[in-house]
């Protein structure tokens, strides 16, 4: 593809999602009810870290099984600071106090400024991801034992801050949020406003993902996924790149977190919980692997359907999603987007080349067969 095509096709892409926003700030408002755009915006929280997953798995061939860490930290990052935001200077936390705590631990202290709790909401995330990739991808851990460590290192988490009630609340999470900059977090106005933020986060996130896949680096992933050894042979060295990537992935996780919490009003360990890391799997599964459009519209897809059919059949749901997931692995590998897509260059083959006699690549065969 020339660079005028590339280009074009690029412009053409930006437009799209500028539009898909446009319909999700002003149209959305107008269709759906407080309960259902709030949980748009919930969804379209998720469809971030979807897009982390895509990154590191669709395109870099790294399933990984632990992003529950990097979500949830993101989601803690933030609600230690929406605890500190209606306190008097000193003061500690409601739940600290009834475990006895008469100080606010020393790494509570900077979370109170907003600036930085922002800040961490990427950095923490991205900061264990890079430490985490380092320690696995220099001794080239890859395939199924990569997915069993990042498993491993969520039952670690989990575990933490399911046991540390003083400091994190334990199992209950962080929750009953007051303020953030002034504005009451629980008004529908402050909501909406953390929706439209969600909706602004997704796009840049999307944006950022296409410009990493779109170009040399976005190559070498794929190179990466499909030959790891051959891209050696050639001069590179891969663990930087999955480095990088999986950082990049996990602070994508962590912006998602935070924005879910936002819109939930709490972050619990649960977050963390293997079951929730797999279910990320699963959204990138059924959108489509390394076509981010799959990411965020299998996200958003799934999740809706979940929603729904846990309403009108409570207690069978998880057999629909169970079989949703199954009919994907085995009749639509490439998931939906890659189905829609398969179908595309079928159609568009058919009208180009109406008789497989015309078909260029079908003559060329038949040449090297002699």
């Amino acid at each position: 593809m020339t660079n005028d095509k590339k280009r074009s096709k690029l412009l053409v892409e930006g437009g799209v999602v500028v539009a898909i926003a446009l319909i999700l700030i002003f149209l959305m408002p107008a269709i759906l009810s407080e309960f259902r755009l709030n949980l748009l915006g919930r969804f379209l929280a998720l469809a971030i870290v979807a897009l982390g997953i895509d990154l590191i798995w669709g395109y870099t061939g790294l399933l990984s099984l632990g992003h529950g860490i990097f979500f949830a930290l993101g989601g803690y990052a933030l609600a230690m600071h929406l605890q500190l935001a209606p306190l008097e200077a000193g003061s500690l936390p409601e739940f600290m106090g009834l475990y006895g705590v008469e100080k606010l631990p020393w790494f509570w202290e900077a979370f109170d400024a907003f600036g930085f709790a922002a800040i961490a909401v990427i950095l923490i995330p991205s900061l264990l991801g890079a430490v985490l990739g380092y320690l696995v991808f220099r001794n080239r851990i890859k395939g199924v034992y990569f997915s069993i460590l990042t498993q491993a290192a969520t039952i670690v988490f989990f575990n933490f801050f399911n046991g540390q009630q003083k400091l994190f609340n334990g199992t209950n999470g962080l929750t009953n949020y007051e303020t953030i900059l002034g504005a009451d977090v629980n008004s529908n106005q402050t909501q909406f406003s953390f929706y439209v933020i969600t909706v602004l986060l997704l796009g840049i996130c999307y944006a950022l993902c296409r410009w990493l896949t779109s170009g040399r680096f976005g190559r070498l992933l794929i190179a990466i996924r499909d030959d790891e050894s051959r891209v050696r042979f050639t001069g590179y060295n891969p663990t930087g790149f999955k480095v990088l990537v999986f950082a990049i992935s996990a602070g994508l996780a962590g912006i998602a977190g935070a924005m879910f919490t936002l819109q939930t009003g709490i972050i619990s360990p649960k977050a963390m919980d293997i079951a929730f890391s797999i279910e990320m799997v699963i959204w990138v599964a059924v959108g489509g692997r390394a076509t981010l459009v799959g990411a965020v519209s299998g996200a958003v897809v799934v999740n809706f359907a979940k929603s729904l059919l846990s309403e009108q059949f409570p207690d069978i749901w998880l057999f629909f999603q169970g079989a949703l997931f199954l009919v994907v692995v085995t009749v639509l590998p490439y998931g939906l987007v890659g189905w829609l897509q398969s179908l595309l260059r079928s159609r568009r083959q058919v009208l180009t080349y109406p008789s497989l006699e015309e078909d260029p690549l079908v003559q060329q065969e038949r040449e090297d067969l002699g």
